[in-house]
């Protein structure tokens, strides 16, 4: 059974940096296209970046230059890096795993990122 579970949201200063994690279970990943969301105080959730089963990655504008998707399958798990963060990236951020077979997708519970002095 597929399950997906982020971590390493936090508090962090503006124009610091985080690491997020997700960890995913019963996943290949050259089987599914993964994708974090961030959804802010109020707003709607949105597509931040994507990596699909060929590893082509992609990037909304307000990320580029800025997150990387990447991820290991010997471990199992999905990252984004992110950098130069600001006032404007404070969300929680959900991974997103969907078949490139079936109409299936599956979300982790999200993790908070608050970026603030």
């Amino acid at each position: 059974q597929v399950q997906l579970v982020e971590s390493g949201g936090g508090l962090v200063q503006p124009g610091g940096s985080l690491r997020l994690s997700c960890a995913a279970s019963d996943i290949t990943f050259t089987q599914y296209t993964m994708a974090w969301y961030r959804e802010p105080p109020g707003r709607q959730r949105d597509l931040i970046a994507s990596i699909n089963a060929g590893g082509v990655q992609n990037y909304a504008d307000s990320v580029k230059d800025r997150f990387t998707i990447s991820r290991d399958q010997a471990k199992n798990t999905l990252y984004l890096q992110m950098i130069s963060l600001n006032e404007g990236d404070t969300a929680v951020y959900y991974c997103k795993a969907k078949s490139e077979w079936t109409d299936n997708n599956y979300w982790g519970q999200g993790t908070q990122v608050t970026v603030s002095s």
